[in-house]
């Protein structure tokens, strides 16, 4: 019998590629998805999907939808989530209802013998904002995790992490799952919850349970509507419209980018795996690339007119860099990035060429309400 996998926000940017994979693997596919408007365009999946996938629309909350949802499955890949950094530091309830809360509704019905009989394994998408800053090396106390930067740092145009001991100078290094839980925004600490209520029910109920903890996440056919996530979207929407891109800080704050076919790999890994296994996996590229560099890679592949423009503002919350150590899924997994950013960029800019250009007002209302919260702010040295 074809084993069924189960994937909540399977009707998003990951979740649809994961059907693809699935699917291509003979098995059944279920997906349990609100279709959110702040993310999606339609409330339908795509014709390749229509048909193929058996749909459930409904939210994770739903305790109805998702006992239906959950019965008989042998996998489960949890997406389901609200993801945008600034804005779950002011719409606070809705992030731990629909994070937190979903996934408890999840696993409170998976005491049922009828969702847990044949299920083997369950995949949650963590986050890398579950370590806050990450790993830093200071000279005098070696690898140490520094704290949130603090405001009064931050507008003096001190955005470089330091040493939490010795407050010098720290030097970037590359973050293991042996970090501690150090989230820097409410949406980070969700994701915490998420993670160590997944692996804590697999371990107690003898299934394998992966915490992926993914890292920016981008390629074709994530939402270019969505204005709260992803400055891949952002800025290639601002060139396309050769409109004023503004860089926060100085622009040398860096992300750890990885390719959705990547991405896609790792977790298709995690739901195949015999196990026994229980714990948490990095899945990034280990490669760590500047906001500025992206800027000026976007706006020179449409040869836009746009200007770019170091602001010194910054946001309360964000971090300043980080990368991911991504040797222990190669271990577990057998998994290795393959996507190198360059190329996935060109990938992603191509396919987003193609696409209607979205509202750009959309992206300034999104910083004014983070303004309006008291969550901007500016820094005397741009």
């Amino acid at each position: 019998m074809n084993q069924t996998v189960l994937i909540t926000g399977g009707a998003g940017f990951i979740g649809q590629r994961l059907c693809r994979a699935f699917l291509g693997q003979g098995m059944q596919v279920r997906v349990l998805d609100n279709f959110s408007p702040q993310i999606h365009a339609s409330d339908v999946l795509p014709d390749d999907l229509a048909g193929k996938v058996e749909l459930i629309k409904a939210d994770v909350r739903d305790r109805d939808a998702m006992k239906q949802a959950l019965t008989g499955v042998h996998a489960i890949v949890h997406l389901a989530a609200e993801t945008g950094t600034g804005q779950s530091m002011y719409e606070i309830d809705r992030y731990f209802s629909v994070n937190v809360q979903g996934t408890a509704t999840m696993l409170d019905l998976l005491q049922n013998e009828d969702c847990t009989k044949d299920l083997r394994s369950i995949v949650v998408a963590s986050s890398r904002a579950v370590y806050g800053e990450g790993a830093y090396q200071c000279a005098s106390h070696g690898t140490v995790f520094p704290h949130q930067r603090t405001r009064e740092h931050l507008s003096a145009g001190m955005f470089e992490p330091v040493c939490p001991v010795c407050v010098k100078p720290v030097a970037l290094l590359p973050t293991t799952e042996t970090a501690p839980f150090l989230p820097m925004s409410m949406y980070g600490l969700t994701k915490q919850v998420q993670e160590q209520a997944v692996l804590l029910f697999a371990r107690t109920r003898g299934i394998n349970g992966f915490g992926l903890r993914y890292q920016n996440v981008y390629g074709p056919g994530q939402s270019l509507k969505n204005p709260y996530t992803g400055i891949l979207a952002v800025f290639s929407n601002l060139a396309r419209q050769n409109q004023l891109i503004e860089i926060y800080e100085d622009g040398e704050e860096s992300r750890d980018f990885v390719y959705i076919d990547d991405v896609v790999e790792a977790t298709v890994r995690s739901v195949n795996h015999a196990g026994p296994f229980v714990g948490a996996l990095n899945v990034g590229s280990g490669q760590a690339t500047s906001v500025m560099t992206v800027a000026q890679e976007i706006k020179q592949f449409f040869n836009s007119d746009s200007e770019i423009t170091v602001t010194g503002a910054f946001r309360v919350g964000d971090i300043r860099h980080n990368i991911a150590d991504v040797s222990v899924a190669a271990d577990v997994l057998g998994f290795t990035p393959g996507v190198q950013f360059k190329d996935g960029l060109k990938h992603f800019l191509t396919w987003a060429s193609q696409q209607p250009a979205e509202d750009k007002a959309a992206y300034a209302r999104s910083v004014s309400e983070l303004a309006d919260k008291g969550l901007m702010g500016s820094s005397r040295q741009p």
